[in-house]
């Protein structure tokens, strides 16, 4: 089985959204040099090579002292449930709809528009702009309640992500980074919000030293209470890498340890997050998750299924494989027990840095994806 990481590359200049599909994460080949993007980054990942494969290594800065955490608002019985009523909310800024409105003549545009651009999906918060993150957050979760729908918003700027990798970047240090999701949860507002809590910072959490990763642990279980004192109704869900990556029980105990399977934290796990395995296999995998980590019996599963409809390839390839297609559609209604929703979190389309710059939409690789 391929085991690999769920690595997040943070370029170019998208402003929108981005849907859930499903697996695949690949071999450590060369990677393209990553930079940040100056603008709102809504951007998906792109999957990590596996830690079978190649061995990271990176030296955190010194941790800072853990200022107290807000308690949050309402009892675990008081808690949204799991199935929300309202549709998903898909942002009217992305890299795919600029394609889809500047390009209205291309062969490809019908299919695109209608397979890729039609779908909510979910939004990036890449930079590290703490003076400004509390007004984007909160101009998507405002669109969101204006229509009634239900925003995917994804924290990305934990200190060392991708351990010095692709997708280098983040806060300063957890200090700065504590500060941060404070703004970025002032701006999530009262209605519903599904937030994606930092892609890969727990299942790629081993490059980091022990200390390192205590520090890393306390931070975010300290976000997830930040997020759900601010807002009663956001549901926050936590890296569980995906089905070829860590033993269901190993990936519990990191989980434990971050704060997941607290209900004043915590409302689940999500795992799949810019790969490309199947469903089915990260609904077991999830399951069995949620089973080793404890905690209330509400707490849930998401899943990106925004790839994942012909699974992972089987060499591992882990970046733009060929072969790939659009996997379920968004919805937070799945029918299945602990699963509570298959979301874009990987917009399809936007480049792993195979098939285009990293980051950005390449309408190649979004037209084969849509016509597998």
């Amino acid at each position: 089985m391929v085991a690999a990481a769920s690595v997040v590359v943070a370029v170019g200049t998208a402003t929108g959204m981005v849907s859930a599909l499903d697996d695949g994460r690949g071999s450590n080949e060369a990677r393209p040099e990553v930079t940040e993007s100056p603008t709102l980054d809504i951007r998906p990942p792109a999957p990590s090579p596996s830690p079978s494969v190649a061995t990271r290594s990176a030296s955190p800065s010194a941790a800072p002292k853990k200022q107290a955490s807000p308690t949050p608002t309402k009892t675990e019985k008081e808690r949204a449930p799991a199935h929300t009523a309202g549709r998903l909310y898909r942002h009217p800024d992305s890299q795919v709809l600029d394609w889809v409105r500047g390009n209205a003549g291309d062969p490809r545009h019908d299919l695109i528009a209608s397979r890729i651009a039609g779908q909510p999906a979910a939004v990036w918060f890449a930079e590290y702009a703490p003076d400004t993150v509390t007004a984007q957050v909160g101009a998507v979760t405002a669109g969101a309640a204006a229509q009634g729908r239900v925003p995917v918003v994804v924290a990305y700027t934990i200190p060392d992500r991708d351990c010095g990798g692709a997708s280098q970047g983040g806060a300063p240090d957890l200090e700065a980074y504590d500060a941060w999701i404070d703004r970025f949860a002032a701006g999530l507002g009262s209605g519903e919000v599904v937030v994606i809590l930092e892609p890969d910072s727990i299942a790629q959490s081993e490059c980091l030293s022990g200390g390192g990763r205590a520090d890393r642990f306390a931070s975010l279980a300290r976000a997830g209470r930040v997020i759900k004192a601010a807002n009663p109704k956001a549901r926050v869900y936590y890296d569980a890498g995906h089905s070829g990556w860590h033993p269901a029980a190993k990936q519990a105990d990191l989980l434990r340890q971050a704060g997941a399977g607290s209900a004043a934290s915590s409302d689940g796990i999500f795992s799949n997050v810019s790969n490309f395995h199947r469903t089915a296999d990260e609904i077991a995998y999830d399951r069995r998750v949620l089973t080793a980590l404890g905690g209330p019996a509400d707490l849930g599963a998401v899943i990106d299924t925004s790839r994942n409809g012909n699974g992972a390839p089987a060499d591992g390839e882990w970046c733009d494989p060929a072969g790939r297609k659009l996997g379920r559609t968004p919805t937070l209604d799945t029918g299945e027990a602990r699963i509570d929703g298959y979301l874009w979190v990987k917009l399809p389309g936007e480049s792993d840095g195979c098939k285009g710059a990293p980051g950005t939409f390449t309408p190649s690789y979004a037209y084969d994806l849509a016509s597998s």
